[in-house]
């Protein structure tokens, strides 16, 4: 039995039960002549190989996406119009187990019923698939939104070329109350011109992400995610396809200094309909109650059998004073921007106000935490302390969040990352997993699980985790850092090709970034392509001027897994300093 990562082309031969019926001996010499003639010296050029034939149709292997993709375009442009044989095709990256009677797996099954949804002459890839892939290709395919597929227990987000018009099968038309009802919660508008009050519209709107998230029937878009189109006048129907959701929480804000009123709806952009709304005029210091209020109220329109119980063990079990709380989205206002010294010092600031404010605020130390161990993880950082210094006062308050709200995912998931850079691996590995229990639509807390694994040698796995955060979050500005992660994975179980293509993805996204050009250098080493390796060192330097593999010794912690230990080997052997 081999079980490993692989792109997996479902190809299907449309109406082939009727062109039997109709011509037999036609039909036959017609399959011959499109295998011998087309499908062999494609798949040859393109490093594929035939795992399973069915007579009308193939599983088809390749190295790498990039590849499957190009061979799957030229057989579609190659049938148009010339042939008798039409494919259906489909497309994913998964995990395939095969054996000497078959082969299984999410890469067959996905794939498999990705291409029953295409059209005749067309192909239809998954999310990851897209991901994965050659840029200039991904241009190519039409965003059709999160699709529900048979006997897959999660939704998959489906981009097709050669359809007109998305499958009818799409997510959350199912009537069978089986699909989760996939959410996004828009930046609320500030009708006030005072900066105070932007950061009061955004943290509530923080806060709804938060609490909407923590309900494992719904399927939420992340923060940094929706945070992306601020400002912008994007249709609800262009972002439903674009992040594959069916509805909105819209709204706005007007506070004053001892009230605030918010207007907010729930939208269904399928059907480009208004099916809930709500005024809420309340003093201030019933903010808390009113976000809890609006989450229920939603959450009770898409999941009308959900109990009150079962909403209240959701619910946040405690709530910040209120100027904590504004002087804590303050602070996530400047940590969320680009990066610089001004930005991190003035974050850390508003932190240490709001546990001033109240020091029983759990997600005020956790990002305290965060930040200290983000700081040494990333090399940028407004801190003099030494790393010893800045890891002791990380713990310190990763343990305190932790002790002040056991129930939130923030806190295991600051707690997991101080851990993992201690080389307490099995700790760090567990804490993040208690954070995907606790919220399982948290793309961070995916992400962190998979950057534990990663130093834990659990690469395979890692894989898995870094998909699911790009779900969760498929527009997020840190996504670079999602597909660095995820082809750095890719290098660790020698999957070159795939981590060539998945870097490569990261250094478009963040053209500023070296990190890329860190494995990409690796990798290439791995591959014998010494030239291309010295290349990406290029880069790197380019990028970070000075940079050695004793700084990277410090980034990768203190029990560095195998791959990581390798990674250096290669970056040493292509010319990167010591």
């Amino acid at each position: 039995m081999v079980r490993k990562l692989a792109a997996i082309l479902a190809a299907d031969v449309v109406g082939y039960s009727k062109l039997m019926g109709s011509d037999e001996s036609g039909t036959l010499s017609s399959l011959r002549s499109f295998r011998n003639d087309l499908l062999s010296p494609l798949l040859e050029r393109s490093n594929g190989a035939i795992l399973k034939s069915m007579g009308d149709g193939w599983f088809i292997e390749f190295q790498s996406v990039t590849d499957a993709v190009s061979c799957a375009l030229a057989l579609q442009d190659a049938l148009e119009n010339q042939s008798p044989i039409q494919l259906r095709i489909g497309l994913h990256i998964g995990e395939v187990t095969i054996t000497e009677e078959d082969i299984y797996g999410d890469g067959v099954n996905i794939s498999a019923r990705l291409q029953e949804m295409a059209a005749p002459g067309a192909i239809v890839i998954s999310d990851a698939a897209r991901g994965a892939m050659d840029g200039r290709l991904s241009s190519e395919f039409q965003n059709f939104g999160a699709q529900d597929l048979k006997n897959i227990s999660e939704p998959v987000i489906a981009f097709g070329r050669g359809m007109e018009a998305a499958p009818a099968a799409a997510k959350n038309d199912r009537r069978d109350g089986t699909s989760k009802p996939s959410l996004a919660v828009r930046p609320f508008k500030s009708l006030s011109r005072d900066e105070d009050q932007e950061f009061f519209a955004d943290g509530i709107v923080e806060d709804l992400i938060t609490a909407f998230a923590r309900f494992r029937w719904l399927s939420v878009i992340g923060r940094n995610s929706i945070f992306a189109f601020k400002g912008s006048d994007t249709s609800s129907s262009y972002l439903a396809a674009e992040l594959g959701v069916r509805y909105f929480v819209e709204g706005s804000v007007r506070a004053s200094p001892s009230r605030v009123r918010v207007n907010v709806q729930l939208i269904d952009a399928k059907k480009n309909k208004n099916i809930w709304a709500e005024t809420y005029d309340r003093p201030q210091g019933e903010l808390f109650d009113l976000q809890d209020e609006v989450t229920r109220s939603i959450t009770g329109v898409l999941i009308p059998a959900l109990s009150k119980a079962e909403m209240d063990r959701s619910m946040r079990s405690n709530h910040p004073k209120l100027d904590a709380w504004q002087s804590y989205q303050k602070g996530l206002a400047f940590y969320y921007r680009p990066f610089s010294v001004e930005d991190h010092a003035e974050a850390r600031l508003h932190f240490d106000l709001a546990i001033e404010r109240d020091p029983n605020f759990s997600d005020a130390y956790a990002m305290v935490a965060l930040m200290g161990a983000y700081s040494i993880r990333s090399g940028q950082t407004s801190y003099t302390s030494t790393a010893d210094e800045i890891i002791a006062e990380a713990l310190q308050a990763a343990e305190k969040a932790v002790l002040l709200d056991d129930s939130g995912a923030l806190a295991h998931i600051a707690l997991g990352v101080v851990k993992c850079w201690m080389g307490e691996l099995d700790v760090a590995v567990a804490e993040c997993q208690t954070a995907v229990r606790l919220n399982p639509n948290l793309a961070q807390a995916h992400h962190e699980l998979g950057f534990t694994l990663n130093h834990a040698g659990q690469c395979a796995d890692a894989v898995s985790c870094f998909d699911e955060a790009i779900r969760l979050s498929p527009n997020d500005p840190a996504r670079w850092n999602f597909y660095l992660l995820k082809g750095s994975m890719l290098f660790a179980i020698g999957d070159f090709d795939e981590a060539i293509d998945c870097l490569n993805q990261s250094a478009r996204l963040r053209p500023a970034a070296f990190f890329p050009y860190v494995f990409l250098a690796a990798t290439y080493i791995e591959m014998n392509d010494d030239l291309a390796a010295q290349e990406a060192v290029d880069q790197i330097l380019k990028r970070k001027v000075g940079l050695k593999l004793e700084n990277l010794r410090t980034v990768f912690g203190k029990a560095p897994a195998e791959h990581l230990v390798r990674a250096m080997k290669n970056l040493e052997i292509a010319g990167l300093p010591a």
